[in-house]
């Protein structure tokens, strides 16, 4: 696994530079699905103002606009933090810190914070000289929604991590109230359903603000969001995040950090009673969740053991490269992100080669979440998440609002159907 650029390059390339573990692997295809669903939820948006199912919108801009107090006291704090924090981080010589760990630790750089705030007081008091001298003035300008597809994505990022980070720490309680402060600024420990219910209510809010119809925003935004979450799910497959699948007992990890095939059901057991710190996580379970699946296809499709993955998780390497990262799992998983991935792949090209035939707002939005909830409800069925006991059934939190999303495209779906039908008809 790559959980960051230093290890990357040392793979690929051969090449070994500490500096490059700042570019986190997770971060880097996060950030490639935001931009891919940008570039596709523009190229819809044009197409639905071309159609006449977008109208432009009325914003107020005033040219040369004279930044006040309030700018300036933001740009100090800034960027005294990018000097104190960031600068100090590139000329540390504490090689055992992760820029996380850095960040949150007491530690900077006091001068490199006071050039950088004396920077943007002049780049602030710059900005004000040349206001003031051409001066300003208000004007009324037509916008069209895919002009603001930038703010849109801003706001779905922003509103998206602060909901992934809460429903994750409702999902993780036992682990969240341990650390609450690591493991909310933590790069991994993500939960998509709460960043995408957080975004979806922040949209809904700027769509009305800003008089853009939020039904066909939500269509237009389908085929975005389902290639986004693919390509997220990347993320976690090179990094080795811990969204990964049950053990997959055929296939074990041998002295040299490699996957291979265990001689039989009873290695597993074996690895388990030798290496009990490595399985803690399911002590609240009777078993450690594991399916004994010997097959024919590619071993990388059906087993890995995530060596150097981000979050340590498993036992350490006898050998291990110089980093922060040494751990590799006992025994292979099912490499669940690659699943999603192509199933992610799959339905993103249904929803866009089949997305002139919904002529209906909210139908492609509806089928999205068919589609969505179930490739997640299958997927967990072979993934280890908290389950909650309701009695007859103990479902994962991902299963329950994955079942909700699917009851609730089916619903969308048919009561838009429904409603266009019958207006339909009063027109005839």
């Amino acid at each position: 696994m790559y959980p960051d650029f230093h290890y990357l390059f040392r793979a690929l390339f051969g090449i070994d530079l500490p500096g490059l573990a700042i570019l986190k692997t997770f971060g880097f295809f996060v950030a490639m699905g935001f931009l891919a669903g940008a570039f596709i939820l523009k190229l819809e948006l044009k197409r639905k103002e071309e159609e006449g199912r977008l109208q432009s919108f009325i914003e107020i801009e005033k040219e040369n606009k004279v930044p006040g107090i309030g700018q300036l006291i933001f740009r100090l704090i800034l960027g005294f933090l990018l000097g104190y924090k960031l600068g100090g981080f590139l000329i540390s010589n504490d090689a055992g810190l992760s820029i996380g760990d850095y960040i949150l630790s007491g530690k900077g750089h006091g001068l490199l914070g006071l050039i950088f705030a004396v920077i943007a007081y002049f780049w602030w008091n710059s900005e004000k000289k040349n206001a003031l001298k051409k001066g300003g003035k208000e004007k009324e300008v037509a916008v069209l929604p895919h002009q603001r597809v930038a703010d849109i994505i801003f706001i779905a990022a922003i509103t998206g991590l602060v909901g992934a980070k809460i429903f994750n720490a409702l999902e993780t309680w036992e682990h969240f109230i341990q650390d609450p402060i690591g493991s909310l600024f933590s790069t991994s420990g993500l939960t998509f359903y709460g960043g995408l219910i957080f975004a979806t209510v922040s949209l809904y809010i700027y769509s009305k603000s800003k008089k853009i119809s939020f039904k066909e925003l939500c269509d237009a935004a389908a085929p975005a969001l389902i290639l986004a979450y693919g390509i997220g799910r990347l993320g976690c497959q090179f990094a080795g995040d811990g969204d990964w699948g049950i053990y997959n007992s055929a296939y074990i990890t041998n002295e040299q950090g490699e996957v291979v095939a265990a001689s039989g059901p009873e290695d597993f057991q074996k690895i388990v009673d030798e290496n009990p710190e490595a399985f803690y996580e399911f002590r609240k379970f009777k078993e450690v969740p594991h399916k004994y699946f010997p097959s024919k296809l590619p071993t990388w499709l059906v087993a890995q053991n995530y060596k150097y993955n981000v979050n340590n998780a498993g036992v350490r390497l006898k050998d291990p490269l110089p980093g922060e990262y040494v751990s590799v799992l006992p025994v292979a998983v099912f490499p669940t992100p690659i699943y999603e991935f192509f199933a992610s792949l799959l339905i993103f090209g249904f929803l866009w080669f089949s997305r002139r035939k919904w002529k209906v707002p909210l139908q492609m939005f509806g089928i999205y979440l068919i589609f969505n909830g179930l490739e997640r409800f299958f997927v967990e069925k072979i993934r280890v998440n908290t389950k909650y006991d309701l009695g007859f059934i103990q479902p994962t939190q991902a299963e329950l609002i994955s079942f909700a999303m699917i009851i609730a495209g089916i619903f969308t779906y048919i009561y838009v159907s429904r409603e266009a039908k019958k207006r339909g008809k009063k027109l005839e």
